[in-house]
């Protein structure tokens, strides 16, 4: 008699916890087939240059999908590796083992929703089936109080109405066993350069050393949250910009699921019965339910999320200046606060909250360069990247998007003084700029000559002139 075979489509949920469409495909069948398809539309180089994945977050894809293979076949399963398009090799895999369906993660952005419509078609023409199931957020779509066309276009009244008449759902267990069919041919992990990129070591200055994997993201959310007990001050400590323990930065395994919202919220929750319940960890959930509007948004609104007037469909003055823009992608602003945020970005794949507002408040409000350059140079570098956060927040500074505040700005020498008022997240990232004497006179946080800089600083002769007149900060 033969075995009843579902395919299980691996995309941005590379965890064995807490994995619903994992958990679906089990009980529909009696062996799975699971399927990593490396996309190659996610690795050409974009119109500014740039490769859409580039080698940071690629090689934390990598190591996660090591990571998920090696657990898989802990439990006598294994992963089917293909390099294509998904639409073209799963409905061909179904017939090679006699799958009648397909189970998938739903996803939301424009993208990503195109390759599931093409993909359902080629099923369909094939006889098969095909089943996506929601489990991207805190919260689930089906429990939040409105349809999602109705969703309220400011975060303070989604989270408002959420906290007081959503419940999050309880967690989803491991599965002892992963049966597959016994002729599984499971291929290879690719290298970067079979992805047609370089490695790039991270630079040993960054905050964190990420590594790939559910395993490590499960470690680091144990270390911080138990073992260092940051978590009773997340909410003083969360716009740091130097150091491991600031923010929780759990981001990067959340945004290709080898770590779930959910198990974040049970142990802040448990982290509250057992030590604690204070601003702090409220403010963990709050953080998770942003991201969770970002998500939504996304679902709401659609491409609306990537063009230029996005979902306010603005219109903006911008320019398509590519000195300026390559002058902030490559840190040659002039201005020091600005240069070390993006050396930061550009060495290790990854930059705090505060310094992301900052530079793209930059970018859009005082360079008034296309906002969606920046938005594409940031999916390409930053190892955390995910679509509805990157993009929605990108929305937001540029004024185009969930902001009930009209023409949001950074006055950028206030932050640098409020954020790094010694200056040593500047110096950290910025070791060329020399001590300025201690009998100087200096403005703290930002330069007013050339000979001065702010943090007690002294720019060298060669640093870049100033690419706007920072006077309108002082």
């Amino acid at each position: 008699m033969s075995r009843k075979r579902t395919i299980f489509w691996l995309r941005n949920d590379l965890r064995l916890h807490d994995n619903h469409a994992l958990v679906t495909a089990l009980e529909k069948a009696d062996e799975i087939v699971p399927v990593y398809c490396f996309d190659p539309r996610h690795y050409h180089t974009t119109s500014i240059d740039y490769p859409k994945t580039g080698s940071y977050r690629a090689q934390f894809l990598l190591e996660t999908l090591t990571n998920l293979r090696d657990n898989f076949r802990k439990r006598g399963g294994d992963i089917i590796i293909r390099q294509g398009l998904p639409e073209k090799i799963i409905p061909d895999l179904a017939e090679q083992y006699e799958a009648r369906e397909v189970v998938a993660s739903k996803e939301v952005t424009t993208e990503e929703v195109k390759v599931e419509d093409k993909l359902e078609k080629a099923l369909y023409a094939k006889g098969k089936s095909f089943t996506m199931v929601w489990q991207s957020t805190l919260l689930h779509v089906d429990d939040i109080p409105w349809p999602v066309r109705n969703l309220p276009d400011t975060f303070t009244d989604f989270r408002k109405e959420s906290e007081r008449s959503v419940e999050v759902r309880d967690l989803l267990p491991v599965p002892d066993t992963l049966p597959v069919p016994p002729d599984l041919v499971p291929g290879e992990i690719p290298h970067l350069e079979d992805l047609g990129l370089e490695e790039t070591a991270i630079d040993e200055r960054g905050v964190l050393h990420y590594k790939g994997g559910e395993d490590e993201g499960l470690k680091r959310l144990q270390a911080y949250i138990w073992e260092k007990d940051c978590l009773k001050s997340y909410k003083e400590t969360r716009n740091g910009m130097l150091g491991a323990d600031y923010s929780s930065k759990f981001s990067a395994w959340l945004a290709n699921g080898s770590i779930s919202p959910r198990k974040i919220y049970a142990e802040v929750k448990r982290y509250e019965e057992e030590r604690r319940s204070n601003q702090s960890t409220y403010w963990m959930i709050f953080e998770l339910r942003w991201r969770d509007y970002f998500r939504f948004v996304a679902k709401k609104y659609g491409n609306l999320l990537f063009v230029k007037g996005g979902p306010k469909q603005k219109t903006l003055e911008m320019n398509n200046d590519e000195e300026k823009f390559k002058c902030w992608a490559e840190g040659r602003t002039g201005i020091p606060f600005i240069d070390a945020n993006m050396k930061e970005i550009a060495l290790t794949g990854y930059m705090s909250n505060r310094g992301r507002q900052n530079v793209a408040s930059f970018l859009v409000k005082d360079l008034k360069v296309n906002w969606i350059w920046g938005a594409s140079y940031f999916e390409s570098m930053l190892i955390d990247y995910d679509p509805c956060s990157n993009w929605g927040n990108w929305c937001y500074v540029a004024g185009v998007g969930n902001d009930p505040r009209e023409n949001r700005y950074f006055n950028i020498m206030s932050q640098a003084n409020r954020y790094d008022g010694k200056g040593e997240y500047v110096k950290h990232w910025l070791p060329e700029l020399e001590p300025l004497p201690a009998s100087a006179v200096h403005h703290p946080g930002y330069l007013r000559e050339k000979e001065l800089a702010g943090y007690g600083i002294r720019l060298p002769e060669d640093y870049p002139e100033p690419v706007v007149d920072f006077d309108k900060w002082l």
